[in-house]
């Protein structure tokens, strides 16, 4: 492995961001992809099995999104990575036109903690489709990602949970840090590698781990660790502290975070870039969110309400008028339609969001455009 002076050095610009307006701490701009100029702020839609769930790329599309994540464990062992790239890479796979970042399997880690087990080599997992042993090694989840030909690759990293010790944080520390060496060491060329910063609540210990990365030639960094057990309040109160000293002139990315007042937050602590299950993962449930708040479709104040979901809303399910009453039977009736509506609602509400915000910072008036909207969900 190379020591780590031997990788202070000009960093290869794989996606290369530029700042187009701020707006206090928040900023707008653009980062530039090998598949398509991403306009920032940008919320990325989950598409873990290389589809977002219920929608079509089209679809997807026409919410805003112009980048979405793709995960690198999932796609490991299913179908697999080679059998991706037989088709050229995983864009050509999925038919998406746009931008992808693959995550590195490290969230995997930690959400299938049973199943995997954590040395200086990697994650041996044992795979949760037929219990065979795997070892995810940071050479391996680059070779991977390289094999899926994402846009932006993130360094493999180790995500201790919100309640987690000191010491067990500043161990997954110098893990991640040892880690995003090995993973500069063995990245594909011309793919963009993203560093990835742990910490967790911890202000210095974040802040520490910002002055080490910083030295390493990614292009882009990213918040991990969030959203993983701590309490909320915690969690912004540490992201505006620690966002703003993340490198200036390279991407900002808070990973798997989060409701739409969390990233009305994070915008103002000037991050770039956000994915959340969210709002797919809660539409299947039932859940819509909305400029006044959220709403359960399925409880049953619902069963005669002919309002559409949000009277502010462009998007097809709202603008074509399909009513509450309607979504709320379609949901308990289990009809696949209703998953899709309350889906394609939800990325149009979270893509409006991030257009709005981008006006407002090129308008120089984030704050007060951010404190209106928090206002309006909580009302």
């Amino acid at each position: 492995m190379k020591e780590s002076s031997e990788l202070i050095a000009p960093r290869r610009v794989s996606a290369d961001w530029k700042v187009r307006a701020v707006s206090g701490r928040s900023r707008c701009g653009v980062l530039r992809t090998r598949h398509a100029d991403v306009p920032t702020p940008a919320f990325m839609p989950v598409a873990t099995q290389a589809s977002v769930k219920a929608l079509t790329p089209e679809e997807v599309a026409a919410s805003g999104a112009r980048m979405v994540i793709m995960n690198t464990y999932h796609l490991w062992l299913r179908p697999g990575a080679e059998v991706v790239a037989r088709h050229g890479t995983v864009h050509d796979f999925a038919r998406w036109p746009y931008a992808v970042v693959t995550d590195s399997g490290g969230f995997q880690a930690y959400s299938l903690a049973s199943r995997a087990k954590l040395s200086e080599q990697g994650y041996e997992f044992s795979s949760h489709l037929d219990g065979s042993r795997r070892l995810l090694s940071p050479e391996e989840s680059m070779r991977v990602q390289g094999l899926l030909g994402s846009d932006i690759a993130m360094q493999l990293d180790v995500c201790p949970p919100g309640t987690a010790e000191r010491k067990e944080v500043v161990a997954a520390i110098e893990r991640t840090t040892r880690w995003a060496e090995r993973c500069l060491a063995a990245r594909c060329p011309g793919q963009a590698v993203f560093g990835i910063i742990q910490g967790g609540t911890d202000v210095e210990l974040r802040l520490s781990h910002i002055e080490t990365l910083s030295r390493l030639p990614f292009d882009g960094f990213a918040l991990g660790g969030f959203s993983v057990g701590e309490p909320r309040a915690d969690m912004h109160a540490t992201l505006t502290k620690v966002a703003p000293q993340l490198p200036a002139d390279r991407a900002r990315y808070l990973m798997g975070v989060g409701t739409p007042e969390d990233l009305l937050v994070a915008m103002g602590a000037g991050v770039d870039l956000f994915d959340c299950v969210l709002p797919t993962r809660n539409a299947r449930n039932g859940q819509a969110f909305l400029t006044t708040g959220k709403i359960v479709i399925k409880q049953a104040r619902y069963l005669d309400d002919t309002a559409p979901l949000d009277s502010e809303c462009q998007c097809p399910t709202c603008r074509k008028g399909f009513s509450r009453a309607y979504l709320r039977h379609l949901y308990v009736r289990g009809e696949i339609l209703g998953h899709r509506l309350l889906t394609l609602h939800n990325l149009y509400l979270y893509g409006t969001l991030m257009a709005e915000a981008a006006a407002a910072i090129r308008a120089n008036r984030y704050d007060s455009w951010a404190e209106a909207k928090m206002q309006l969900m909580r009302s």
